[in-house]
């Protein structure tokens, strides 16, 4: 892994560490600009809301389960995921 990478998840750890899930699984779809991001595998979501900024956030039986970001490349003006 290059040292470029580690810098970036590196930078992500106090960041993760503060979200309450113990378990995160991330995916994604590059074609798509839709990054899923689950807190338990596998999740049977049985409603969900959609942000004003995109972010559909899934529930099961009222606890949040996963989220996804539409057009999660263009948030932050990124243009590629090397």
């Amino acid at each position: 892994m290059a040292a470029v990478e580690v810098e970036k998840i590196s930078a992500l750890v106090l960041h993760l560490l503060g979200i309450p899930h113990r378990k995160i699984w991330v995916d994604y779809d590059e074609e798509a600009d839709v990054l899923y991001v689950n807190f338990k595998k596998p999740t049977h979501a049985d409603d969900s809301e959609i942000t004003d900024d995109d972010v559909i956030i899934r529930y099961e039986k009222g606890q949040v389960v996963g989220m996804t970001f539409l057009n999660a490349a263009k948030r932050h003006g990124a243009e590629s995921h090397a």
